[in-house]
């Protein structure tokens, strides 16, 4: 997870290239949700946000992942590009390593310049960050097409989850 935080792109072609790697990615996510979801009970949140970090994580993995696979094998296919599903997603998985760290997202937070922020506007571009080396591996892509891919996954995504939560009879 170190290695997958410090974006070494061998660490992540080791993790396409092993199928067993799955359910560290599963654990990766896991920690990443339980990380979140615990500073923001630290951070005296209430229930309905704590919920919503335990299980954004899962998510944004199994859909991010799997719009940047549909994305990437069909639409930016590149002429080295041999992929599937589960090399993005255990790619991916790794990719919440820098999660771990929001535990502190919701308590501590860092100065950039003259500001001080939370600890997540450094935490979330980060793992955009390692999600991109991700993508870039699992899809033997440029960072250009990996960076093309991971955009058009999150607005998918964004569109999917904004309009099923409008759709919700509140």
């Amino acid at each position: 997870m170190l290695r997958a935080a410090r974006l070494e792109s061998a660490l992540y072609e080791e993790v396409e290239a092993e199928p067993r790697a799955l359910a560290q990615a599963f654990v990766v996510v896991l920690l990443a949700s339980g990380s979140a979801a615990l500073g923001a009970w630290l951070g005296a949140h209430p229930g309905l946000r704590i919920a919503v970090e335990a299980i954004q994580p899962f998510v944004f993995w199994l859909g991010g992942s799997f719009f940047a696979y549909m994305a990437g094998a069909t639409f930016f296919r590149g002429p080295d590009t041999q992929t599937d599903f589960a090399e993005v997603l255990r790619t991916t998985g790794f990719a919440f390593s820098p999660g771990l760290l929001g535990v502190l997202g919701a308590t501590l937070s860092v100065n950039l310049a003259t500001y001080r922020v939370p600890l997540w506007v450094v935490i979330d571009p980060w793992m955009a960050l390692a999600a991109i080396v991700a993508v870039r591996q699992a899809l033997d892509f440029s960072t250009v097409r990996a960076i093309a891919t991971f955009g058009i996954a999150h607005v998918l995504l964004w569109l999917l989850l904004n309009g099923a939560l409008i759709s919700l009879p509140v």
